[in-house]
C-alpha cells in the first residue's frame, strides 16, 4: 500500500501527457514528437514563474498556453510548409531543446521551499502522498470532461474526423488545416500541463526530463486499449487513464523486483512493441482456431 498510492498518483499526473499523445497519435493519426520538447517546456515555464512568486495555478496556465503555442508551430510547419508532421515534431522539439534551457537559466531549477500547488493543500492539514493522489484526480477528471465535452461539438467532431478521413472532410468544406493546428494546440497543451504538474511533483524542472515521454504515452495509450477496449470515445478516454497508471504500476513492479532504472527505457520500448503487436497475434491466434475448427470437422 505504501507503493501502490504514490504509484497511482504519478500515474494520474502522467495521464493527462498520455491524453494528448491519444489526441494526436489517435484521433489525429499523427505521431508527433514535440511531446519530447513540450513536456520540458510546462515544466520550465511552471518553475521559472513560480520561483519567481508566481501563484501556481498561474503557472499551470502559462505553461499549458506556451504547450500550445509549440503545438501551433509544429502544426504550421506541417500544413503551411508542407514539412512531414514527423519531422515538423522534431524540428520543434529540437528546438524548444534551447528554448527551455533560456527559460530555465540553466539545465535545472529547483522548486525546494518554493510554494506549489502541492504544498497549498499541504496547509489544509493532507500529507504529501494524498494531496498528490487528490490533484491527480482532480486534475485528470477536469481535462477528461473537458476533452469529452470538446469532442462532442461541431470543432471537435471535425477534428476527429479529419483523422479519420481528411479527404471526405475536405471534401465537406472543413479547413483541415485549421483543424490539425488545433488538434495539435490542444494535445501539447495538455503534455504541457502534464509537465508542470510532473515538475511540482518531483520539486526540481530539468531541460532532458522529455526524453522518452512520447514512449511513455504510447505506452498508456495502447496498454489502456488493449486492457480496456475502444468502444466508445468516453471508453477510450478512460482506457487512456486507466493505462497510465497500470504503466507505472508496471514500472514500480519491475523496479522492485531489481531491474536497473538504466534499463527502464528498453523496457518500455520493449513493451510498446508488444502491445502494438497484439492485434497481429490475436488475428492469427484466432485463424489457427478456425483453421483447428475447420480440420476437427473434416
Amino acid at each position: 500500500m505504501d507503493l501502490l498510492i504514490p504509484t497511482i498518483s504519478q500515474g494520474l499526473l502522467w495521464s493527462i501527457l498520455a491524453l494528448g499523445v491519444y489526441l494526436t497519435f489517435r484521433v489525429l493519426d499523427i505521431a508527433d514528437l514535440t511531446v519530447e520538447g513540450s513536456f520540458p517546456l510546462g515544466a520550465a515555464v511552471a518553475a521559472a514563474m513560480l520561483v519567481n512568486g508566481s501563484s501556481p495555478f498561474t503557472a499551470i496556465l502559462c505553461a499549458g498556453i506556451a504547450g500550445m503555442l509549440a503545438g501551433v508551430i509544429t502544426g504550421f510547419l506541417h500544413t503551411k510548409l508542407k514539412i512531414p508532421a514527423l519531422l515538423a515534431g522534431i524540428l520543434t522539439m529540437i528546438a524548444l531543446y534551447s528554448v527551455n534551457l533560456r527559460i530555465m537559466g540553466k539545465a535545472n531549477l529547483s522548486l525546494l521551499r518554493i510554494d506549489t500547488i502541492f504544498s497549498l493543500f499541504n496547509s489544509y492539514g493532507f500529507d504529501t502522498q494524498t494531496v498528490v493522489l487528490l490533484v491527480g484526480i482532480i486534475s485528470t477528471l477536469f481535462y477528461m470532461v473537458l476533452m469529452y465535452w470538446f469532442f462532442g461539438t461541431e470543432i471537435g467532431s471535425a477534428i476527429r474526423a479529419t483523422g479519420f478521413n481528411v479527404q471526405m472532410i475536405r471534401a465537406n468544406g472543413v479547413n483541415t488545416d485549421f483543424t490539425i493546428i488545433l488538434g495539435l494546440l490542444l494535445s501539447n497543451g495538455l503534455v504541457a500541463v502534464s509537465g508542470a504538474l510532473v515538475a511540482q511533483s518531483n520539486g526540481f524542472a530539468d531541460v532532458g526530463m522529455g526524453v522518452g515521454t512520447i514512449v511513455i504515452g504510447l505506452a498508456s495509450v495502447i496498454i489502456g486499449e488493449v486492457l480496456f477496449g475502444t468502444r466508445s470515445f468516453r471508453n477510450c478516454l478512460i482506457s487512456v487513464v486507466l493505462g497510465s497508471i497500470i504503466y507505472r504500476i508496471v514500472i514500480a513492479l519491475v523496479l522492485q523486483l531489481g531491474m536497473p532504472p538504466n534499463d527502464l527505457k528498453l523496457f518500455t520500448a520493449i513493451l510498446v512493441a508488444l502491445a502494438l503487436s497484439m492485434p497481429l497475434f490475436k488475428n492469427k491466434w484466432n485463424e489457427q482456431k478456425r483453421r483447428g475448427i475447420k480440420y476437427a470437422k473434416n
